[in-house]
């Protein structure tokens, strides 16, 4: 199985990118996606050019810190300190106007890192929001705009303990297919939490001939027990032998 073990929230913070390029320098992280708009993102890609092993990616984000782009289109979305509100977009209906608001942000985003240096790899989002129905056209207008192949999918390998609804399965798999087919995307056949999927191939046979797996160094929202599974003998315990790769290998 080919894996791409990628860090989310690259710079996010202090912490997040120093535990991140700590685990790239030591082969264990093979991708990261980029917060534009984060307080440290300027320090995060001044490093990338000395990890051409390694993928890197934009992580959209409408859900943390200032936008970007100064528009009253995204001022749903913001608190009165003209910062995004996490749970928000979850919480009001996306019209046409905050939909174009969307779009200027996410394409700001690119272009920042872009301006910045970064060759971007792929596209996932914070909070995975991409995946949301809404903002399904969003993400195929960016992707035709900066002509970016490769997505993050939706979530579709879970732990021995995670039972889904069905129902979820099946919008899952629609959403996973629409995004592969519709202004056609190469992705991963497997998408979960680098932890998830330890457990999961513990117990269970994995079909998948490729897979992502998300981890979060350094982010204090996150256990920090990930990065010490991923520090240790995974590789053996899991019964099936696998090859890292990152998102440019990816064909």
């Amino acid at each position: 199985m080919n894996i791409i073990i990628n860090a989310d929230d690259l710079g996010m913070s202090q912490e997040v990118n120093d535990a991140t390029f700590a685990l790239m320098d030591q082969g264990l992280v093979t991708s990261a996606s980029i917060i534009a708009n984060s307080p440290m993102v300027e320090e995060a890609c001044a490093k990338i050019a000395s990890y051409p092993q390694c993928s890197f990616g934009i992580h959209l984000n409408v859900t943390e810190f200032r936008p970007t782009v100064s528009t009253d289109s995204l001022s749903p979305l913001l608190d009165t300190n003209g910062e995004f509100v996490s749970e928000r977009l979850w919480e009001i209906s996306v019209d046409s106007k905050l939909t174009a608001g969307i779009f200027q942000e996410f394409s700001a985003q690119v272009e920042r890192l872009a301006g910045l240096g970064v060759e971007i790899s792929h596209i996932d989002s914070h909070h995975h929001v991409h995946t949301l129905p809404r903002i399904f056209p969003v993400l195929k207008r960016i992707q035709k705009r900066f002509q970016i192949r490769k997505v993050r999918i939706s979530k579709n390998v879970y732990g021995i303990h995670e039972k889904p609804p069905t129902a979820l399965r099946i919008k899952k798999f629609l959403y996973n297919f629409l995004l592969k087919n519709y202004y056609r995307t190469k992705t991963t056949r497997g998408f979960t939490d680098f932890n998830l999927f330890c457990e999961y191939a513990l117990t269970k046979p994995m079909n998948q001939k490729t897979c992502e797996l998300m981890i979060h160094p350094g982010n204090r929202f996150y256990d920090a027990a990930e990065v010490d599974l991923l520090r240790g003998p995974w590789r053996d315990s899991i019964g099936f032998p696998v090859r890292l790769i990152n998102y440019r290998e990816l064909i």
